[in-house]
C-alpha cells in the first residue's frame, strides 16, 4: 500500500510542477539555513572529552575576597595564584592533578633551520597526559619524579615534531628552547579538544593546538612568564619574579581527577578546609568561598559558546519556521485543488485514514526532495561559514554522516508535520457535495 501511495504522490507532484518546485525550494532553503548554523553551534558547544568530562574538575579558591570578585558576582577567581596552586599540589588530595599555564618560547636554529621560530605550549605536570587521555605517536609523557627533579623534558605535538625533526621518532633527542636544552620524552598524536576546556582562563577555547608541553616546575625554575592572562588585585609592589610569584595574581589553571561522588565530596571538603585554614592563618579575612566544577559545568560557567552562534541559530530556526508556514499554505492550496478527486475516492469507499496516509506520504516525498536540495545548499553554506564567524571557529564546522542524516530527517519530519492541517482539511471533504457539484 505504501508503494501505491508513493506512486500517487509522484504523479501528483508532476501534475503541479510549479507548486512542487516552490515547496521544495522553501524546505531546502529553510533546512539548509538551520543546518549551516547548527553545524557551527554543534562544533562550539560539544563535549570536548565525553569519556571523562564527569571525572575532571577545576577547583577555585577565593583569594581576593568578596569585594574584589571577578565580575562582582561573588564568584572566586577563574584561576589560582601560585601560593594556592602549589598548596593543592603538595596536599595531593586527588587521584591525579595538574597545574597548567601557557608559554611562548623560541626554538633556536638547528638541523636544516637557519632561523629561530616561535612555538606555543603549556607548562604542565606529568599527570596532564593520562588525565586528559593525550594520545601518543612515539614515547610517552614524563614521570612524576621528573616533575620533582625539574627535569628538562618535553613532549612535542605531531605537527611540531614534523616541523623540527621531519616526522622521525625524536624520542631521546634534544631541542633548544630559549637557550635551554630539553630532551624529548614523547610525541603526541594530533590532539586539540574543542573547546580547549583546560585553559579557558587564557583563551576563548578555540585555536591551533599546542606545539609542546614542558614540566611546570621546570618552567617556574626558568622564570618563564605566562603567555596567557595574569589578573591581579590591590596595590602592585612587585619588584621581580619572586614577588610576582608570591603575590595575589591569578594565572594558573588547576585540574584534578575524581572518579566517584564520594571523592568529589571529599575534595570539596578539602578545599573548604584549606580556605578556612588560610582564614585562621590571617591570609583571608572572609568566609571560605570555593567551587569545584566538572568540564560541562566549567564550559557553562565560562560561557564558551559564542553568542553569535546562538543568535544565528535562533534566526535560522525562525527562517525555517517561516518557510514551513509558507509550505503549509502551498500544501493546502495543492490538496484542496483535488477536492473533487478526494470526494470520488471517499464515495468509492476510501477511509479518512487512507486519505491521511496518501497525503502525508506525498508531503514526505516533498520533504525528502527539499532535504536533498538542503544538503547541497548546506555544503555550499558550510564552506562559507568563515564570512560570519572567526576563522578558528569556522574551521570547526564540517559535514559528516550525522549531519547528512539529520538534514534529511528534519526536512521530512518538518514537512510531514506541516502537512497535518492541509491533510486534515482534505480528509474532511464531503463526498456528496463534490459529487453533486461535478
Amino acid at each position: 500500500m505504501l508503494g501505491y501511495y508513493l506512486d500517487l504522490a509522484l504523479r501528483s507532484l508532476k501534475r503541479n510542477k510549479l507548486l512542487t518546485a516552490l515547496m521544495i525550494v522553501a524546505i531546502g532553503f529553510g533546512v539548509a539555513a538551520s543546518m549551516i548554523t547548527y553545524s557551527v553551534f554543534r562544533a562550539v558547544s560539544g563535549n570536548p572529552i565525553p569519556d571523562k568530562s564527569a571525572q575532571l574538575f577545576t577547583p577555585q579558591i577565593d583569594s581576593w575576597g568578596p569585594q574584589q570578585s571577578f565580575n562582582g558576582d561573588g564568584e572566586p577567581p577563574q584561576a589560582l595564584d601560585y601560593t594556592d596552586a602549589m598548596a593543592l599540589m603538595r596536599a595531593h588530595a586527588a587521584k591525579r592533578q595538574t597545574l597548567i599555564y601557557p608559554v611562548l618560547l623560541t626554538v633556536l636554529p638547528g638541523g636544516d633551520r637557519s632561523l629561530p621560530i616561535k612555538a606555543n605550549g603549556y607548562a604542565v605536570y606529568a599527570d596532564f597526559f593520562p588525565m586528559f587521555e593525550v594520545p601518543f605517536r612515539y614515547g610517552s609523557g614524563w614521570e612524576a619524579a621528573q616533575d620533582e627533579n625539574r627535569a628538562p623534558m618535553i613532549v612535542l605535538s605531531e605537527a611540531f615534531n614534523r616541523r623540527i625533526f621531519g616526522n622521525a621518532d625524536s624520542v631521546g633527542r634534544e631541542i633548544n628552547l630559549d637557550g635551554h636544552e630539553y630532551r624529548v620524552a614523547g610525541v603526541a598524536r594530533h590532539w586539540n579538544p574543542q573547546p580547549r576546556f583546560y585553559a579557558l582562563f587564557d583563551s576563548d577555547g578555540f585555536g591551533e593546538p599546542a606545539d609542546f608541553y614542558i614540566p611546570f616546575t621546570r618552567a617556574v625554575d626558568l622564570q618563564i612568564p605566562t603567555n596567557g592572562n595574569n589578573s591581579c588585585r590591590g596595590t602592585k609592589t612587585m619588584s621581580g619574579w619572586d614577588s610576582w610569584l608570591h603575590g595575589n595574581c591569578v594565572w594558573i589553571n588547576p585540574w584534578v581527577e575524581l572518579d566517584t561522588p564520594a571523592e568529589v565530596a571529599r575534595y570539596r571538603n578539602f578545599l573548604e578546609g584549606y580556605a578556612a585554614e588560610q582564614r585562621r592563618a590571617g591570609r583571608f579575612d572572609w568566609a571560605p568561598n570555593v567551587r569545584l566544577r566538572d568540564v560541562t559545568q566549567w564550559l557553562d560557567f565560562m560561557h564558551v559558546v559564542p553568542p553569535e552562534s546562538r543568535i544565528s541559530l535562533l534566526v535560522s530556526l525562525g527562517f525555517f519556521v517561516i518557510c514551513l508556514v509558507n509550505t503549509v499554505g502551498l500544501l493546502l492550496a495543492k490538496f484542496m485543488r483535488r477536492a473533487g478527486e478526494i470526494g470520488v475516492r471517499r464515495a468509492l469507499g476510501a477511509s479518512r485514514r487512507e486519505i491521511y496516509m496518501q497525503f502525508l506520504v506525498e508531503a514526505g516525498t516533498v520533504g525528502a526532495a527539499g532535504g536533498l536540495l538542503g544538503l547541497v545548499l548546506t555544503a555550499i553554506g558550510v564552506s562559507g561559514v568563515g564570512l560570519l564567524f572567526r576563522p578558528e571557529i569556522a574551521q570547526l564546522a564540517h559535514i559528516d554522516l550525522s549531519l547528512v542524516a539529520l538534514t534529511l530527517a528534519v526536512a521530512i519530519a518538518a514537512t510531514v508535520v506541516a502537512a497535518f492541517y492541509p491533510t486534515w482539511r482534505a480528509a474532511h471533504v464531503q463526498p456528496a457535495w463534490h459529487l453533486r457539484s461535478n
